[in-house]
C-alpha cells in the first residue's frame, strides 16, 4: 500500500471518528468533556486499530432534513424514555416481539444509520442485520398485538426515511421509492413492509 493510499484511508476514517464519539456521548447519556474526549479517544483506537474500507455512497447533505432528523430522535427518545419509566410501574409485565423490517435501500451506510438511532432509542433494541436483504431484527418492549407490531414497522421505515431524506441522493431517493413529488410517507411505509415478507412465506413475529 502506498503512501497516498495510507492517507486517503485516515482521511476517509474521519467521519467514522465523529459517528463513533457521537455514538459513545449518546450511550453515556451526557455531553461532558470527559465523555467527548473518552469517545474520540475510543474512536481514533478503533478507525486506526480496526479500518474499514470506505463506503460507496453518493450521498447528498441536506441541513434542513438533517436538523428534523435530529429533532425527531431527540423527541423519540424522550417519549420512550417516559413510555419505558411507566413500564416499570406496572404490575403486568410488558408483552415484547422479535419484528423482521425490510429496508427500502441496500447501502450499507443508511442501514447501519437506522439500525443505530432505532437502537438509541429506549424499548428498542436491533439483535440481528442482514446487509444482502437489507433486513432488520428488532426486540420491541410493550408490543400490543398485531396492531402493535404495525406500529414498530412503520416507526422503523420512518427512522430510515428521515435518514435518507437527510443524507441520500436524488438517484438514492428515487431507487427507494422516495423520490416522486407525489409520494407520501404513508405510501412509502406500505411498500417497505409488504416487501419485508416474501409473498410465498408466511409473516412470522416471536412474542413472548
Amino acid at each position: 500500500m502506498s503512501l497516498h493510499t495510507r492517507r486517503r484511508r485516515m482521511a476517509v476514517q474521519w467521519p467514522t471518528l465523529l459517528w463513533l464519539t457521537i455514538v459513545w456521548v449518546l450511550l453515556w447519556g451526557g455531553l461532558t468533556p470527559a465523555n467527548v474526549l473518552a469517545g474520540l479517544a475510543i474512536g481514533l483506537l478503533v478507525s486506526m486499530g480496526l479500518p474499514l474500507p470506505p463506503v460507496a455512497t453518493e450521498g447528498r447533505l441536506r441541513p434542513l432534513r438533517l436538523a428534523h432528523l435530529l429533532a425527531v430522535f431527540v423527541k423519540d427518545v424522550c417519549v420512550a424514555s417516559v413510555g419505558v419509566a411507566v413500564l416499570a410501574f406496572r404490575r403486568r409485565a410488558p408483552r415484547s416481539a422479535v419484528i423482521r423490517v425490510r429496508l427500502r435501500t441496500t447501502s450499507d451506510l443508511y442501514l447501519t444509520l437506522t439500525a443505530e438511532l432505532c437502537s438509541l432509542v429506549p424499548g428498542s433494541l436491533v439483535v440481528e442485520a442482514h446487509r444482502l436483504t437489507s433486513t432488520l431484527y428488532l426486540h420491541e418492549l410493550d408490543v400490543d398485538g398485531e396492531r402493535g407490531i404495525e406500529h414498530a414497522r412503520r416507526r422503523v421505515l420512518d427512522q430510515e426515511e428521515r435518514v435518507l431524506r437527510a443524507l441520500a441522493s436524488d438517484a438514492e431517493l428515487a431507487a427507494a421509492g422516495l423520490g416522486g413529488p407525489g409520494r407520501t410517507a404513508s405510501t412509502a411505509t406500505s411498500t417497505g413492509t409488504s416487501t419485508a415478507t416474501p409473498p410465498s412465506t408466511p409473516s412470522q413475529e416471536v412474542t413472548s
